[in-house]
């Protein structure tokens, strides 16, 4: 059985990593890799809340491509997000230990990682009918 407080849980974290890295961005800060990075956490939270919500297979992975896959299971119209979620996957880091964290990217890139993020974000909006 579903648990919709979980599903609701993810879509509200999605949406803060989408709306600060929306904000930073439309302000103009030259933050790229975080804001890059802030879209990529939001694209797989909200894959990840469209898993939980079907009840598919759901796994501890950053590799949005991956779970675009365990969405398709359930909506093969996912793959329309493929190209997206392949590009944001780019901007994953992790940064539990010491990297070196990408500081190349440019503002078209952050751009193209906002308008993917979007897409994401709309698509999961609408089939999970959250406002």
């Amino acid at each position: 059985m579903v648990d919709f407080e979980i599903v609701r849980e993810w879509l509200t974290k999605a949406e803060e990593d989408f709306e600060f890295a929306r904000v930073n961005f439309e302000e103009g800060k030259n933050f790229f890799a975080q804001i890059c990075f802030h879209f990529q956490q939001a694209a797989e939270k909200f894959l990840k809340a469209y898993i939980v919500a079907h009840e598919l297979d759901f796994r501890k992975i950053h590799e949005l491509p991956l779970l675009l896959r365990t969405c398709q299971a359930g909506d093969p119209s996912f793959d329309f997000l493929r190209e997206d979620c392949e590009f944001l996957s780019t901007f994953y880091v992790d940064t539990r230990y010491p990297v070196h964290w990408p500081t190349q990217f440019t503002r078209g890139e952050t751009q193209k990682a906002f308008q993917s993020a979007a897409q994401i974000r709309r698509m999961i909006r609408e089939k999970l009918c959250w406002p």
